[in-house]
């Protein structure tokens, strides 16, 4: 059984960051890295709002650097992720995938939460391979300048996504099921006044077309949920924004979880309702979604474990 004083789920922004303040401060903290070794960086290419890069840097190199700045200061890193977790005694107890159980005194929830995606295996091709498909208008909105796009969803999000893409694009339509949108009154108001932003009612995106196999979105295929009706529209990106699934399956029941699934933390700290257990990245943050917002709250985590190691260190 592997036991640590601090014990960090996940490797996003969040969860390296942790690292690196926890393994400064001689907590020889350990890391299980999750399925999606990188978080939600590894989903994204480019990067050019995170600090220190003035010319970007690809997603997935950033948490490399992220993770060789973890173990340089003696962080360990176990390739397996947890199936379980034991919070109602001390030490807590963690089940793992592939490398058995895990006790610790602090534990540090770094799981991240999931865009919710259409589903389709073309989406999934195309997406993966960097061609104009993404769930986050603030970080990729910027490279679709000059171009019609698509948004597809009806709620806050796609309101906030559509309105902000008009910043850069010449049009944005957004695409949803139904003839009303399910979005708060004033987001509805600013997207519909806003001359740049049009609507396609009672439809959904069932295809994403490329180019002769590019890999290069060019349309996608919409199908009229009254008429039956399919037709293309010819976009030059796809932007789906039906929503987040924070991955917090594991602490139902044990850690508390807002009306939306993600994990609550006190204000102004990343403490849980269970002592000794911390939250931090897009796992509690369902507002701003940023890499350098996940770092900031991984920092926050381990110095709050830190202290809270400190103040327990007789018990």
């Amino acid at each position: 059984m592997n036991d640590t004083k601090v014990l960090i789920l996940g490797s996003g922004a969040a969860g390296w960051t942790a690292a690196i303040y926890a393994a400064r401060a001689n907590l020889e903290p350990i890391v299980l890295h999750g399925p999606q070794r990188g978080g939600q960086l590894t989903l994204t290419s480019e990067v050019e709002n995170y600090p220190g890069f003035d010319h970007g840097i690809l997603g997935p190199k950033l948490m490399e650097i992220f993770e060789a700045q973890a173990t340089r200061f003696g962080t360990k890193v176990f390739q397996t992720w947890a199936t379980g977790v034991e919070l109602r005694r001390r030490p807590f107890a963690v089940k793992t995938a592939t490398e058995g159980d895990f006790t610790c005194r602090t534990l540090i929830v770094a799981t991240g939460a999931e865009a919710r995606w259409l589903g389709l295996p073309s989406e999934t091709r195309i997406r993966d391979a960097g061609g104009g498909i993404s769930a986050c208008a603030t970080c990729d909105g910027f490279f679709f300048k000059g171009k019609e796009l698509v948004v597809v969803g009806g709620g806050d999000t796609a309101m906030e996504e559509a309105t902000y893409l008009t910043k850069y694009a010449t049009k944005v339509n957004v695409v949803h099921r139904r003839d009303t949108l399910r979005a708060s009154k004033i987001m509805v108001d600013r997207a519909t006044k806003n001359p740049k932003i049009a609507f396609v009612w009672d439809s959904e995106v069932v295809d994403v077309l490329d180019t002769n196999g590019n890999k290069k979105i060019r349309a996608v295929v919409l199908h009229n949920l009254k008429s039956g009706r399919k037709s293309e529209f010819a976009c030059g990106g796809l932007f789906v924004a039906i929503g987040h699934k924070p991955n917090t399956e594991l602490f139902a029941g044990q850690l508390d979880l807002d009306a939306k699934g993600y994990l609550v933390t006190k204000p102004r700290s990343t403490h849980t309702n269970v002592e000794g257990v911390f939250a931090c990245g897009d796992v509690q943050d369902s507002v701003y979604r940023q890499a350098v917002t996940a770092a900031g709250t991984g920092c926050m985590a381990a110095i709050d474990a830190e202290r809270w190691l400190e103040a327990h260190a007789a018990h």
